[in-house]
């Protein structure tokens, strides 16, 4: 009677303690193993495993704790494993029944029957599992215990107490797993970022790098200069420890390598060879680029394709990509790996194939440069008359160059100076405003004639102002940027969400100073549940440029008029109406209204690329359509369509 009220004790101290540890436990194999300890101390269990399901796929389990005396753990506790059906696996048939499972050793082979196995591992003397019910009854796995010594087997009082403790466990569990699926998701999660980091910042390092590559056809440095930048420029992509530049020249079938980097070599083994079986005439003849493994290179080998590489045969990974341009090969860039901790992948073989296409660009370049030195050298060799001949040429074709740069800086510089007016109109427009409000309530003040109404109208001023010289700064530096970047900015997050008739509200708003004391009325018709997934941005720019064409072409001074601007849904379209009452066009310049440069209001402010820009705006990112309608003294009609959202597609 006292041996049992201490084993009640216990059992108590037991359930207090798995209570004690579920709480404190973050961790839910050593929760299993605190239960596993605490079990030893009541019965034997010398030999016990606790196997989970895998949520919503009963057959899924993970073997979070097992302990043996005779087998060794079948699984690691994170893997999933899938379990045989229920006849032919006692834990299977615990977890889909729900039911308690005991039997001896001589019930477990009776079960097993015309060969079928019944279970993993050795056959226990003695063998007890018990289902892990949720709230809803429904297993969420099974604990078990078992015994290989028939001196050890489980009581009566045994099984009661062990389904006890395995109700008590089930409860634990629950919260548990809540908690280690909510962490999992964390650390996915987490993962997912860490990654979409890492690929952002990659695409960053490729920019930067492409950027340096093409600056190399317009430097005046040396060779050995050039492709050390070169290496450079791809060690900010791509780990090269080691590599080569080699050059094909078909007039005399042979390779050179201007550019060797080894960390076991310190030089070339030979800067040239005949075309033949090397590595490098490998990719030549494959025109595509090739990623090998030291298998992989092994296999060439013995095939006799390959007779070796250029340098050290100790290679872990290897990567060699054509130099081509138009189906012509110029050469081939290697990297190589000798380390386990630098193994190249497909995507690092990407990569290279795409740069070593833009250095094809600046051989090209480069070798269509020395063509033309040659030339001229060429021609410097011939009689007086072809030399002043020569000098008067090159002194034409010097102009031409020197026009024809300043003709494109001029167009460039236009094109955003143009864009850039606007807005910094306006917020000088704002800001003499809002100094001339100040000096009428600084007057005010000084008189003694300032009331409260007085200072809140000043004061919704002020809010006024700011936000519009704010809303119109941002506008100019965000252009500023465009234009030192020369569109670059493919990696930037130019497509998001937003509501069209709050968005046009806010271009309208940073338009006041532009309206203000103008008879001009703007009214817009549009729904406010039309939501977009596209280029702000360029609505912005189009909506500007339609509103200060109509006030600076459209109206006259001190004209009155009224522009309409209407936005509406079609199936998958946005139908947006632009018009206004103005003095219209005739079909002559209307033809001409989307071309570059074109304009009626030459030398009063007008540049001829606000409709052009507007056209390439709708066409080009927005991917839509634009119409126009007008005629003398009918004003202008817009009628622009395009695609309520933009799947996968960045602004130019």
């Amino acid at each position: 009677m006292e041996s049992r009220l201490s084993r009640l004790e216990a059992v108590q101290s037991i359930l207090l303690e798995i209570g004690q540890k579920s709480s404190t436990c973050t961790d839910i194999a050593e929760f299993v193993q605190a239960v596993h300890e605490a079990l030893g101390r009541i019965m034997y269990a010398a030999n016990f495993y606790v196997a989970l399901s895998d949520e919503g796929r009963p057959n899924s389990v993970r073997f979070v704790y097992f302990v043996d005396e005779v087998d060794d753990a079948p699984y690691d506790g994170q893997e999933l494993v899938e379990l045989p059906s229920s006849d032919h696996s006692p834990t299977a048939w615990v977890i889909l029944n729900g039911q308690r499972l005991i039997m001896t050793a001589e019930e477990h082979t009776s079960h097993e029957t015309d060969g079928a196995v019944w279970g993993l591992g050795t056959t226990a003397e003695h063998w007890m599992g018990c289902p892990l019910l949720d709230q809803n009854h429904q297993a969420m796995g099974a604990m078990v215990i078992q015994s290989y010594d028939k001196q050890h087997t489980f009581s009566e009082e045994d099984q009661a107490l062990f389904q006890l403790i395995a109700s008590h466990v089930s409860s634990a569990l629950q919260g548990l797993q809540s908690m280690d699926r909510l962490e999992r998701a964390v650390h996915e999660r987490t993962a997912a970022l860490e990654y979409e980091v890492a690929e952002r910042r990659r695409a960053e390092s490729l920019q930067r790098a492409l950027y340096e590559i093409a600056s190399l056809s317009g430097g005046s440095w040396d060779r050995n200069t050039m492709y050390q930048r070169l290496h450079e420029a791809i060690s900010e992509v791509l780990t090269v420890r080691n590599f080569l530049i080699a050059l094909y020249h078909p007039s005399n079938n042979e390779i050179t390598v201007p550019y060797f980097v080894d960390e076991k070599d310190p030089t070339a083994p030979c800067t040239s060879f005949s075309y033949g079986v090397g590595m490098t005439s490998y990719i030549l003849k494959q025109r595509q680029p090739v990623l090998l493994d030291r298998d992989g290179y092994l296999a060439l080998m013995a095939s006799g394709e390959v007779e070796r590489p250029l340098g050290n045969e100790e290679i872990i990974s290897w990567m060699g990509a054509p130099i081509l341009l138009n189906d012509y090969a110029y050469g081939v860039l290697v990297v190589q790996s000798y380390h386990e901790d630098v193994i190249y992948t497909q995507s690092d073989l990407d990569v290279l194939a795409f740069m070593a296409s833009h250095v094809a660009v600046v051989i090209s370049r480069l070798q269509a440069d020395r063509a033309i030195r040659r030339a001229k050298s060429a021609l410097e060799e011939q009689n007086a008359a072809l030399n002043t001949a020569l000098t008067q040429l090159q002194e034409a074709q010097g102009e031409l160059v020197r026009q024809e740069k300043l003709a494109s800086l001029g167009r460039l510089v236009a094109g955003v100076a143009h864009e850039i007016n606007t807005p910094l109109g306006i917020c000088v427009t704002a800001t003499s405003h809002l100094v001339q409000e100040l000096k009428l309530t600084k007057e005010d003040l000084a008189n003694g004639a300032l009331d409260e109404d007085g200072l809140n109208q000043f004061f919704d001023i002020v809010d006024q102002s700011l936000r519009i010289m704010t809303t119109n700064t941002q506008r100019a530096a965000a252009l500023v940027r465009s234009f030192k970047q020369v569109a670059v900015d493919q990696s930037s997050d130019n497509v998001r969400s937003f509501n069209l008739r709050k968005y046009l509200d806010e271009v309208l708003l940073s338009l006041q100073p532009k309206l203000k004391g103008k008879p001009i009325e703007v009214e817009v018709d549009c729904p406010p549940d039309i939501d977009m997934e596209s280029f702000p941005g360029a609505v912005s720019q189009i909506v500007t440029n339609m509103v200060v064409n109509s006030l600076v072409h459209g109206f006259g001074e001190g004209q009155s008029g009224s522009i309409k601007i209407k936005g509406r849904v079609e199936g998958d379209h946005v139908q947006f109406d632009y018009s206004d009452n103005g003095i219209g066009m005739d079909p002559g310049t209307l033809s001409q209204l989307f071309d570059p440069f074109f304009t009626t209001k030459r030398g009063s402010g007008g540049s001829g690329l606000g409709a052009h820009i507007l056209y390439n705006l709708v066409t080009g990112p927005l991917g839509g359509t634009v119409k126009v309608v007008s005629a003398p003294n009918m004003g202008l009609h817009y009628n622009l369509r395009f695609p309520r959202v933009q799947h996968g597609k960045q602004q130019a």
